[in-house]
């Protein structure tokens, strides 16, 4: 028998700590490896949540492990940012930031000084909610128009709920704010709001909701009647989006772009105009989704995950006709949060997806080849952090916030 021979490989890693300037707020974290890419294991060494639970295909779980050789260094450039959710970049380089107790941000782009924006309707900001995500207008700098989505109180409950209003020329309060859609049906509840925001090409929103936790509202991420548990298409005005795959159909609301979502966290859309989606399972079952219209992507019937309590979800399958398979997924759970495809100067992660984790404590770096996962690296493990969203930067960086309320740089090291 052959014996398969994995060849040593060497990794030099130096790991600096120091004050930029002689100001404690900022502190630089500086990484250099001379281990090249190649085939290495993949970096999850815990032990199954499942493991009779096994892939549909070669790859969809655990696959070979990659390692940058590029030079890059890990800056931390703001420690004060309260409780971010949501980052986008302004058209000049500067950071609009998302705080979950109800205001924006504005963070210059070396991070040092931060202005408050407000003027934000009320907001629940217990548990997973509060003002969450945030996007700007296709056609900002001509109407200076910005929408975020958050958790809206109301009468019997709350509400995912989308805004938009017009960011004033001091750039101190949103003028003319309104809500231009919610997430019905009305849940008093705490978890579980989905809620990141990507606009296509075509100037319309994708939206994600979440299925609000609930052994009670669980059903309803497969139920077409109500908005829970989806992924959503709407235009600026909060309106079913032109092309939307169940415009006409009376069983289905029409807003509804895909379904059988849990807590979708992630959205982005890649180099070829294809979205995608990242999903928290339960314990194990983490996804990553390319997202098709009209599709259902099968929680709470079928997961590669199981219940907090270790019983089985359902009928714990992880396939059913009718429903799509993950592109990918993790066990035990990394908690993904934001995504984004790198646009940046680091060749090698070019157009990879790259997500921020949770409970996971690290970024992960996909690295996709045909719509399959084909390489999966770990960064910044180190860093003992929840990585709330990632950004590809305008300037070529990437950039990461945190539940603790820090921005990070990751730039590439000249």
């Amino acid at each position: 028998m052959k014996h398969l021979i994995i060849k040593s490989y060497a990794v030099l890693m130096l790991l600096q700590i120091a004050s930029c300037n002689g100001n404690s707020k900022f502190t630089s974290v500086q990484n250099d490896t001379i281990t090249q890419n190649r085939i290495l294991p993949n970096p999850e060494t815990a032990a199954k949540n499942s493991p009779e639970y096994q892939p549909a295909f070669v790859g969809q779980t655990r696959a070979a492990g990659v390692k940058t050789s590029t030079p890059y260094r890990v800056e931390i450039i703001n420690k004060d940012l309260g409780r971010p959710w949501g980052i986008t970049n302004l058209p000049d380089g500067r950071f609009l930031i998302t705080e979950k107790s109800g205001f924006m941000n504005i963070v210059s782009a070396d991070g040092k000084t931060t202005s408050k924006v407000e003027g934000f309707p009320t907001v629940d900001a217990r548990g997973q909610g509060g003002l969450l995500d945030v996007a700007l207008d296709p056609e900002f700098k001509n109407n200076r128009m910005i929408y975020w989505t958050f958790a809206e109180p109301v009468s019997g409950g709350n509400h995912t709920s989308v805004g938009k209003g017009r960011l004033s020329a001091d750039e101190k309060k949103i003028e003319n704010p309104e809500v231009i859609f919610r997430a019905t049906p009305t849940y008093d509840g705490k978890l579980h709001y989905g809620s990141r925001l990507v606009f296509d090409k075509a100037g319309n929103l994708f939206v994600s909701t979440g299925e609000r936790s609930d052994l009670e509202t669980r059903p309803l991420a497969q139920n077409t009647m109500a908005y829970l548990g989806k992924v959503l298409k709407i235009t600026k005005d909060g309106k079913p989006a032109p092309g939307n795959p169940f415009l006409g159909n009376s069983k289905y609301k029409p807003e509804i772009y895909s379904y059988g979502h849990r807590n979708p966290q992630g959205l982005a859309i890649d180099e070829k105009g294809q979205l995608w989606e990242a999903e928290m399972g339960p314990k194990g079952g983490d996804e990553v989704n390319l997202i098709k219209p009209g599709k259902n992507y099968g929680w709470g019937d079928v997961t590669y995950g199981i219940e907090y309590s270790g019983k089985k979800v359902g009928a714990g399958i992880q396939q059913k006709q009718g429903t799509e398979q993950p592109v990918y997924y993790w066990d035990p759970s990394v908690s993904m949060s934001g995504i984004t495809f790198y646009t940046g100067n680091i060749d090698e992660w070019k157009n990879n997806m790259v997500l921020g984790c949770l409970s996971g404590e690290k970024i992960i770096r996909l690295v996709i080849k045909d719509n399959k996962v084909i390489g999966e690296e770990w960064l910044l493990e180190d860093q003992k952090e929840r990585f709330r969203d990632v950004l590809s930067g305008q300037d070529g960086s990437l950039y990461g916030i945190t539940d603790s309320g820090k921005l990070y740089k990751i730039s590439k090291k000249i």
